[in-house]
């Protein structure tokens, strides 16, 4: 029989009896406002973030306002409103669980090669296996001839040698089976969108840990292409060349190299739900950012890393919310609930404006 966990206010996990959803998904997120535990409605846009171990949180736009969530503690910031993510396992079947450690530049799991070229003595399983057993205590490896020990209570891993302390988190793997779930009732929406069509995003992690997504006109590939070589040879390689540098991105191990230096940058995939759907479902409203010398651009691939219609996408999900984007040399952030953009290295800010078509 199939059980799933149910989490308590006392943080007891009680084993209940469950048949396996229809929809064959193995996760569920839930709100509670007082007592009640309610669905989030499209949770899927939930755990595709919640499985990228470089994701702090996401907020989401509900009928009790906006509320972030926050993915190490799994906590809401809003008092009074709980969030829980149920498991949906058949017996004897455990999840895919990822173990990562912060590294110098980016977020690295146990068992593969960090920036510094070196790979753990552990895999994200033996990990797990060592965190079941005792999620409070501690667990020691070795990476070569140095010493690490691993503190779950914590969540930071230490260096024995010269006490320099990483931090850990510990993540779901992305499955297959990411659809959403069905609609429930007042609580609360991750998505508004239909999840019929669904396109790819390809990002790597940039400088300033901000997800970046390729571009044609800077690395003769963009999401599209990259989607497209993907699809040829899921385990193969793409190479690439920015300036003088030239780059190999890896799909098995989800990462960049620059063939040149050999640092590695993480990269993801992420599904884009609804959006074919909206290009054809009527006139798309327009974004444009008041430039310096009084005049209003349009939000385009050609200039920035996104265009009006993903930051219409973004802005039907959560009016209130904010999101990243970049140009060739700086990454800024636009907020919706205050219609401006900001450059995140020397903070200038910039009126922004949507027309309706």
């Amino acid at each position: 029989m199939d059980f799933y966990y149910e989490m308590r206010d006392n943080n007891e996990e009680e084993q209940i009896p469950q048949n396996t959803p229809v929809n064959g998904k193995y996760y569920e997120w839930q709100l509670s406002v007082g007592h009640q535990w309610l669905k989030i409605e499209n949770d899927h846009v939930i755990e595709t973030h919640y499985c990228q171990p470089g994701a702090k949180g996401i907020s989401i736009n509900t009928s009790h306002g906006v509320v972030f969530i926050d993915f190490d503690t799994l906590q809401a910031n809003n008092p009074g409103i709980k969030v829980q993510r149920l498991s949906f396992l058949p017996r004897g079947q455990a999840e895919d669980i990822g173990w990562y450690f912060r590294d110098d530049q980016l977020w690295c799991e146990y068992g593969t090669q960090g920036s510094n070229t070196m790979s753990s003595s552990v895999s994200s399983r033996q990990v797990e296996q060592q965190f079941t057993t005792n999620p409070q205590g501690t667990f020691r490896f070795t990476v070569g001839r140095t010493p690490y020990l691993i503190d779950f209570s914590t969540m930071t891993q230490r260096n024995l040698i010269t006490g320099l302390q990483r931090k850990l988190r510990r993540r779901p793997k992305l499955s297959s089976n990411t659809g959403a779930v069905g609609l429930t009732s007042d609580l609360p929406a991750a998505s508004s969108s239909q999840t019929g069509s669904v396109g790819y995003r390809w990002e790597f992690m940039g400088v300033r840990e901000q997800w970046t997504e390729y571009q044609a006109h800077i690395c003769s590939f963009d999401s599209a292409a990259i989607e497209r070589q993907y699809q040829l040879n899921k385990q193969g390689t793409l190479n690439f060349k920015i300036n003088r540098y030239s780059y190999t991105l890896d799909f098995s191990g989800m990462y960049q190299v620059n063939n040149n230096l050999g640092t590695r940058r993480s990269v993801r995939r992420t599904p884009i739900y609804g959006v074919q759907q909206n290009i054809s479902s009527g006139p798309q409203a327009q974004w444009q950012f008041l430039d310096m010398d009084g005049s209003w651009k349009d939000y385009s691939k050609g200039i920035c890393s996104t265009s009006s219609q993903e930051i219409e996408f973004q802005y039907k999900l959560n009016p209130s919310g904010t999101m990243t984007f970049s140009t060739r040399n700086f990454s800024y952030e636009l907020s919706f609930s205050a219609m401006t953009q900001r450059n995140l290295s020397t903070g200038t800010t910039r009126t922004v404006r949507r027309l309706n078509q």
